[in-house]
């Protein structure tokens, strides 16, 4: 049976899954660590691929590949095809007056692209780079995503001509129009203050080939992270999954295109021709993270301790903005606990106030995509976090209603390793492969806290 290669290249990470093009069964695995910060260079990504391959047995008996990866970062390059500056990533804030400023320029920007700009949009950052770095935005010559810098790089090509990539990923630039499946030449060249001709990768199908290597593996057209976990995860309409990474995400497969003019949902596209509408909060795992460090404890000790306290934690609320906030649109923001009392100063409420501050931005990232539109047939949860019990009990008692677990596991990588294989084996559809036992939690309804949660945010504007 023919063998695939699917890649995540993520924001601290990047991991590679070989896998049976037909079954989908894992046949070896690998990883390697990224450098931390919001502004990377490329590549620091390419060496640490490298070493993930050969982690994973290398590809000399694999026939395809493709990659997934970080939406947003901004990869800037001139003439010759050279980095010319880091990449800023998707979390890196210092783009958000150009958002700002965007927004104003052009209030019709929902309609034309399906978003409203922040700042971890590529195409704020490119208003960024006009602005504050005008020497290098005189340099540029293409402007790329990680993924697609990653997929060339990979094929051995030098001509910027020869960048590729798919609408799903395009579809974070904000300057992607993902109904006509275009770039929006003018926005671009207002946010890059210069009506040049600039390259953009070309896009192509989800279920095409973009390159070959120089050993003959083919290329396919890649991802973004959270299409790529979608495509992992065979969701369907009526399917919102909630990712619980560096970031938290609620996302869902819709058959319809959203276009949101707050910019409170991002109306990006999917890997199977249908849509993502989609909602970010920059503060999910690393919130779990401080929780550990505060309370000297592991993530499985955090779990049990939070579990041992009652839902609501005797009143104590956070809001985890800790690293500034991309829904709501607060980049200054700083994190918030409040109703600290004698009776609540203790390591179970605390614990318990972590983990429900944290999904419950999530759960109101959901409810956002319900008031627009989108149909909530089924909650699935994934990331590292969600394989600790707490969260799925925690998450099922503040969504108030079941909560799916699918089996641990890599699925934006997985995804992009479907997508080799729907290209390799051909066909109208990818392949169906098996996720596993996929566990059902419930738990009884705890309103209150997430009433508690959204007085605390909506009271609040800047910290």
């Amino acid at each position: 049976m023919p063998l695939v290669a699917g890649v995540d290249s993520s924001t601290q990470s990047v991991k590679v899954v070989i896998r049976d093009a037909e079954s989908g069964s894992l046949v070896r695995e690998g990883r390697a660590a990224h450098p931390a910060g919001t502004e990377v260079h490329p590549d620091s990504w390419w060496a640490a691929l490298q070493d993930a391959i050969a982690a994973a047995g290398g590809l000399d008996d694999v026939a395809a590949i493709s990659i997934g990866g970080q939406q947003h970062g901004m990869v800037a390059l001139d003439q010759s095809g050279s980095v010319i500056r880091p990449a800023l990533l998707w979390n890196d804030t210092r783009s958000a007056d150009a958002a700002a400023a965007i927004n104003n320029e052009f209030p019709d920007i929902a309609a034309r692209t399906g978003s409203a700009l922040v700042a971890s949009f590529t195409g704020s950052k490119v208003r960024w780079l006009a602005d504050a770095e005008p020497e290098n935005a005189a340099k540029v010559a293409a402007i790329c995503l990680p993924h697609d810098w990653l997929s060339w790089k990979l094929s051995g090509k030098k001509e910027l001509s020869d960048i590729f990539t798919d609408r799903s990923d395009a579809s974070g630039t904000g300057y992607f129009n993902s109904v006509t499946s275009e770039y929006d030449r003018e926005l671009f060249a207002a946010m890059l203050r210069s009506d040049t001709n600039v390259i953009l990768p070309k896009i192509i199908s989800s279920n095409a080939w973009g390159a070959t290597t120089s050993t003959g593996v083919k290329i396919g057209a890649g991802a973004g992270d959270n299409a790529g976990a979608a495509f992992g995860l065979q969701a369907e309409p009526g399917d919102v999954i909630v990712s619980l990474g560096t970031s938290g995400t609620a996302f869902a497969v819709s058959d319809t295109s959203t276009h949101d003019a707050s910019g409170e949902v991002a109306g990006f596209a999917d890997v199977t021709g249908r849509f993502l509408p989609l909602v970010c909060t920059l503060n999910a795992a690393r919130i779990l993270d401080a929780a550990t460090q505060i309370l000297g404890c592991t993530h499985d000790e955090l779990g049990e301790l939070a579990l041992a306290a009652p839902a609501g934690a005797h009143g104590l609320t956070l809001l985890p903005y800790f690293e500034g906030e991309r829904t709501p649109n607060r980049p200054d923001a700083t994190g918030t606990l409040t109703g600290i009392t004698l009776e609540n100063s203790n390591r179970n409420d605390i614990a318990r106030a972590y983990i429900e501050g944290m999904l419950c931005g999530l759960v109101d990232a959901t409810n956002s995509l319900a008031q627009r539109g989108v149909a909530v047939n089924r909650i699935l949860l994934i990331g590292g976090a969600a394989k600790n019990p707490a969260i799925g009990e925690i998450a099922a008692a503040l969504f108030g209603r079941e909560v799916l677990i699918p089996p641990a596991g890599e699925y934006v990588a997985n995804g992009a390793a479907r997508q080799a294989a729907w290209a390799l084996l051909g066909g109208a559809q990818a392949p169906d492969w098996d996720l596993g036992e996929v566990k059902s939690v419930s738990a009884k309804p705890t309103p209150e806290v997430l009433v508690r949660y959204l007085q605390l945010k909506d009271r609040t504007t800047t910290w």
